[in-house]
């Protein structure tokens, strides 16, 4: 498709049960081979970039040109964000992962709306999004399991975000509250706050963050990863020390 980006219709890129195939402008894309080990697959027209995450990409057409850029933030250094970005620009195909077993969701947004992602959620933008690396209070930092910093998320254009293990949306009516557990929040733009949950030994655990939760206020939509990577990581560690 060197002259532009085929119909949504007549996608050529690989394929899988439970696709999630749509349009944009000067491209089309699908998320395939859900829900644990998903891709993004990316056909990009003449002269349009996309912005990635570094390491994302797999395999592209090599009519594809990519473009790596630098910006040093302190903020970024210590709270262990990205560095640098690697922008990629049509035509051809592009298909991009993140670096764990996850899956990957798109969200649109129309210029009148800000989300905040968690600092390892992002995968990939189209151009139109304005992505910023913003504190949160040291109380969330401390216990949301997010970290100090997070991306907020405006503009207009099509964002991917990305999980460790599936992703589930929540969406929240005016008032309705809802409650998440430290450590598996992915994407959300409603106000939460950090809560006490009664359960045996909170006030020992409170070091590490256990018994305390993420309680959401709508309106709003939340999107939930259903695994822990702090916890998985300290799962793999143990489970590899035994071995």
């Amino acid at each position: 498709m060197p002259g532009g980006a085929p119909a949504a219709g007549h996608f050529v890129g690989a394929g899988a049960t439970q696709d999630d195939v749509g349009t944009f402008n000067g491209g089309s894309y699908r998320i395939s081979h859900r829900d644990t080990n998903s891709i993004l697959t990316v056909q990009l027209a003449m002269g349009c970039p996309l912005t990635a995450r570094p390491g994302a990409m797999f395999a592209m057409s090599p009519t594809i040109t990519l473009k790596g850029s630098i910006k040093f933030s302190l903020k970024k250094f210590v709270a262990g964000g990205e560095l640098s970005t690697s922008t990629f620009t049509g035509p051809g195909e592009l298909l991009l992962a993140p670096p764990s077993l996850g899956d990957i969701t798109n969200i649109r947004l129309s210029g009148s709306e800000m989300w905040s992602v968690s600092k390892d959620g992002f995968l990939a933008c189209t151009q139109g999004i304005v992505k910023e690396y913003k504190s949160q209070s040291l109380s969330k930092a401390m216990f949301s399991g997010e970290g100090l910093f997070v991306y907020k998320i405006s503009g207009s254009g099509i964002l991917w975000v990305t999980s460790m293990g599936a992703i589930l949306r929540k969406d929240l009516q005016e008032n309705e509250k809802y409650i998440v557990d430290n450590g598996h929040l992915v994407a959300w733009n409603c106000k939460y706050v950090l809560e006490r949950v009664a359960s045996g030994g909170v006030i020992s655990n409170l070091s590490s963050g256990e018994g305390l939760v993420c309680k959401f206020t709508g309106p709003g939509t939340i999107f939930i990863q259903t695994r822990n990577p702090t916890a998985m990581a300290q799962w793999f560690g143990a489970h590899t020390g035994a071995a």
